[in-house]
């Protein structure tokens, strides 16, 4: 029988940590629903100390998932630990995620501790952790840089004290696989009580080695894989879930593991993940990305149609390509409408806001004919609006005339208030782009104006990211709308929105 390879996704937690890539309490548990309809063993749905916002995610996403672990991040420290404890109270299955740097380097110059001081907290944390649950996983973050006698000694501590995963990640992406893995086999061997114990790896991608360094720690007996939808993550991001769940479906002649992952939904996670965070996904991105399971090269266009396989090495309907069949439509009623969103993870809270969401959706099938899952996740992220989400588009002029100076008028809802405003601009967003600063004075600086079809055809509902930085803050905002100039303008007030909000987060880096 086959090992069974845990798959612990921290897209809510880690990738959250991208910059501009926050998300709300309801994105948060959209996400996790489809995570758990992949089969995902472990969600790390954040990390409660963090912020109240951060807290009030975990909980949701703990009350809400059923088969699927819930996992909140503490770091060693007592408050934090209780805190997370707090959060996943509601969980059906919950696990308290613990850590601490053992490198010479964060010991002196981050926690100015001392090597006894470290063992002696990180067995405290296990034991705070144990009045919650006793399914528990320890860190020792910066691995990768840490001394190997050292490490074993803070994890054999660990293990007694009652941990029951160990988390090796490279929290720098600085290791090489062949290294990585030789870390791996090294603990295991070394340690007395490892036997007691599932290895895990937390990988990152600063030299896009993430992925093959996670392949090569399972080789070598990690049973854990910590990744997340689409590689998201901090700086270079993370060893993506797909990538790594696919390497090891695909070629079990070398794996003496599997997961438990549906893959039929990975491609439906990616555009979810993507479309809530404002990330797209590249073309050529291994699995999920448009040119995946395209062929130009007339070789292999002849070699596909006489036999898949010669040039193909999985299905593209195995990962979820070609979900998105038209299922709504403008003669859908109110109860199709329901199911469907329910069936994607997408639950309201009131009556009052289903409908509100219903008369939205009969507008859009006014002005698009097919209605997919993506334009449904669009409708919902770009009309859901969190309490920080103070101004909101209420109307807009945009005019562009070939030997004219475009020009737009918008009117932005300001609480109670109508705020007007007009500009001319080298084209109709920058137009809209000026009037709305006209109106905000915001003083902010846009990093990134991007737009991507959420499906095809020239009525496709257009998704607009802006990136804002201010103080050194970064955001982004997303708004869809099949006028490109208005899913434009809703973009940069989501964007502005969350630069002005007052949520405050401490990120650790794991």
């Amino acid at each position: 029988m086959r090992d069974h390879l845990i798959i612990f996704d921290t897209t809510l937690r880690d990738g959250e940590q991208s910059p501009g890539a926050s998300m709300t309490k309801e994105e948060k548990v959209r996400i996790a629903r489809q995570l758990e309809r992949m089969g995902v063993d472990v969600i790390e749905a954040g990390f409660p100390a963090a912020s109240n916002g951060d807290f009030e995610a975990v909980k949701a996403v703990a009350d809400t998932i059923k088969d699927s672990v819930v996992c909140g991040l503490a770091r060693a420290i007592e408050a934090d630990i209780n805190r997370a404890g707090e959060a996943l109270r509601g969980a059906n299955a919950a696990r308290i995620h613990t850590f601490i740097a053992t490198s010479p380097i964060h010991m002196k110059n981050k926690l100015r501790m001392s090597p006894e001081q470290v063992i002696e907290q990180a067995v405290k944390a296990i034991q705070w952790a144990r009045r919650y649950t006793d399914n528990i996983e320890f860190s020792p973050e910066d691995a990768g840089r840490s001394e190997i006698n050292f490490l074993c000694r803070v994890l054999e501590a660990v293990i007694d004290a009652g941990a029951k995963t160990l988390n090796i990640p490279d929290t720098v992406g600085y290791t090489m696989p062949d290294q990585f893995g030789r870390l791996i086999r090294t603990l295991r061997e070394r340690i007395p009580n490892s036997d007691k114990v599932v290895f895990s790896v937390h990988c990152h991608n600063d030299l896009g080695l993430a992925v093959a360094n996670s392949l090569s720690a399972v080789i070598n007996g990690a049973r854990q894989v910590e990744c997340t939808i689409n590689g998201l993550g901090e700086r270079a991001g993370n060893a993506a879930l797909e990538e790594v769940v696919m390497a090891v479906r695909t070629r079990q002649d070398f794996f003496p593991c599997d997961t438990r992952i549906d893959t039929t939904h990975i491609v439906p996670a990616s555009k979810l993940v993507s479309g809530i965070t404002g990330f797209p996904v590249q073309p050529n991105k291994a699995i999920v990305g448009a040119n995946a399971f395209a062929h130009e090269s007339g070789i292999h266009q002849d070699g596909v149609l006489k036999h898949r396989e010669t040039y193909e090495i999985m299905r593209a309907e195995d990962v979820g390509w070609g979900a998105n069949k038209l299922l709504l439509g403008k003669h859908s009623g109110r109860n199709a409408f329901r199911s469907r969103l329910k069936e994607l993870g997408i639950e309201f809270e009131s009556e009052e806001m289903l409908n509100t969401m219903f008369v939205r959706f009969k507008d859009l099938a006014d002005k698009k004919h097919e209605i997919f899952d993506e334009d449904l996740h669009a409708l919902v992220s770009d009309e859901v609006q969190t309490p920080e989400e103070h101004y909101r588009l209420l109307s807009l002029i945009a005019h562009s005339e070939t030997g004219e100076i475009p020009f737009a008028r918008v009117v932005i809802a300001d609480g109670n208030n109508e705020l007007h405003a007009e500009s001319e601009g080298s084209g109709p967003v920058d137009a809209t782009f000026r009037a709305i600063e006209k109106i905000l004075n915001s003083g902010a600086e846009l990093q990134l104006f991007s737009v991507n079809n959420i499906t095809s055809g020239t009525d496709a509902q257009g998704e607009v990211t802006v990136r804002l930085q201010k103080s050194g803050r970064i955001v982004n905002g997303h708004g869809a709308d099949t006028d490109i100039v208005v899913a434009s303008a809703k973009a940069y007030l989501s964007a502005f929105n969350k630069l002005y909000s007052k949520l405050e987060k401490a990120h650790p880096q794991v």
